[in-house]
């Protein structure tokens, strides 16, 4: 699918899509817990559907009800459901559910999409085997598809923090194996990824201790999750999109829905548009922003890579050089994001480069293009961003990507005054 994105003015107000990490937290944790738990409003297509797919490969029963998941987990028996996990295009979901897969005997296959396959998981499959898991990789040169059993044993294991997924995914499944676990990180990045899981894990009760830098983890052993009832908050990562739309308009953008002391990372982008000088006002549980003159600056995106893209196209409408740095990481999302929004942005006529650990973008006026998106949910949104914000009509291939994290965008960009039309 296409879509043809043409110049717009925003204004209005837009609510927040529910979080992804949270929404794939709250199945993981349910599908595991001995009980039923109901997860309220949670993200329900694109990744969300991969994780409720993957909770019932877990052997949890899941029901959807209008807008909420009703969860039946396990409690224990780690040898229910299937032996086959297609995770599409989810990364975190792959990442997250893969350890729990090895807390049993039973063999599970992992798969997805060309994307997820392309990903490496090695540093994850290290680890896991360190811990008890028995791991086969199918192929020599990628690391998915692959099959995976346990049981878990714990013990003491050092991982690379290059993705908080890695971390997460261990935190998550160490509680319930056999033995007490002790994890070293080096490398790390992404730290307030790693904090959405600890806060997960501390609402659960969960026996743990770590440092302060989040380097060093000591887990008790056969531990259980227990089932809950809430609401999943909305996603920052999602609004990213609406604050830079705000941001680069001439009139205001209310986004709604907002609740700041969430430990996700991507609520700092809002600190970031203000210090390039976007007008930014917060209220109770939403926040109303509006373009100034914005202006380029030195920005670490370590703790907050997926709003890269978006940012940059922030950068294009801003006087001056903008500089992304720390944020190596980018690389291994989806696509190479700093490589593919140096290289989309170009045809856009803007002059952006690429650094071994970010980007650089020089701020210009952003011409209408065709542009590819990648196959990236968050490439294919900040392309139609700049379009909405450039010089003639943009055409934006694999659009259909943003139902991964957003499958609303069109229709609710499209009520804050967007011309944004299917192809």
């Amino acid at each position: 699918m296409k879509w043809i994105v043409r110049p717009s003015t925003l204004s209005g107000s837009i609510a927040v899509p529910p979080s992804k990490s949270h929404t794939i937290r709250a199945l993981l944790v349910s599908a595991l817990a001995k009980g039923e738990s109901v997860v309220k409003r949670p993200l329900i297509k694109g990744d969300g559907e991969s994780a409720i797919k993957a909770a019932l490969s877990l052997g949890a029963q899941v029901e959807i009800k209008g807008e909420d998941i009703y969860v039946k987990g396990v409690g224990g028996d780690y040898d229910k459901g299937s032996d086959f996990f297609d995770m599409g295009n989810s990364g975190t979901g792959l990442n997250l559910f893969c350890s729990a897969a090895a807390l049993g005997s039973k063999k599970r296959r992992f798969d997805g999409d060309a994307s997820l396959r392309s990903r490496p998981m090695k540093p994850l499959i290290n680890a896991l085997k360190e811990l008890g898991a028995n791991i086969t990789v199918e192929s020599d040169t990628q690391d998915l598809p692959f099959v995976i059993n346990g049981r878990l044993k714990g013990g003491h294991v050092s991982i690379d923090g290059i993705s908080s997924q890695f971390v997460s995914s261990l935190l998550f499944s160490a509680p319930l194996a056999e033995r007490d676990t002790h994890i070293t990180v080096y490398n790390i990045h992404e730290q307030p990824y790693i904090g959405i899981t600890l806060w997960w894990l501390e609402k659960q009760g969960i026996e743990l201790e770590y440092s302060e830098d989040l380097t060093s983890y000591q887990i008790r052993g056969s531990q259980m999750y227990r089932p809950f009832d809430m609401s999943v908050p909305s996603d920052f990562s999602s609004a990213a999109f609406s604050a830079v739309g705000g941001a680069i308009g001439k009139l205001p953008v209310e986004l709604t829905g907002l609740d700041f002391s969430d430990p996700q990372g991507d609520k700092k982008i809002f600190d970031v548009l203000a210090s390039m000088g976007a007008q930014v006002i917060h209220c109770d549980n939403s926040v109303k922003i509006c373009g100034g003159n914005l202006h380029g600056a030195v920005i670490d995106l370590n703790s907050m890579p997926d709003a890269l893209p978006a940012l940059s196209v922030a950068a294009s409408c801003a006087k001056g050089e903008t500089v992304f740095t720390n944020v190596a990481q980018a690389r291994i999302k989806e696509t190479d994001r700093i490589a593919v929004m140096v290289k989309e942005l170009t045809k856009m006529g803007i002059d952006a480069r690429e650094l071994p650990d970010g980007m650089t973008v020089q701020g210009g006026c952003l011409k209408g293009a065709c542009v590819n998106g990648h196959n990236d949910h968050r490439v294919v949104m900040a392309l139609a961003i700049a379009g909405m914000n450039a010089e003639g009509e943009t055409i934006i291939d694999t659009a259909e990507s943003a139902q991964v994290t957003y499958p609303s965008f069109a229709e609710d960009f499209g009520r804050l005054g967007a011309d944004i039309a299917e192809v």
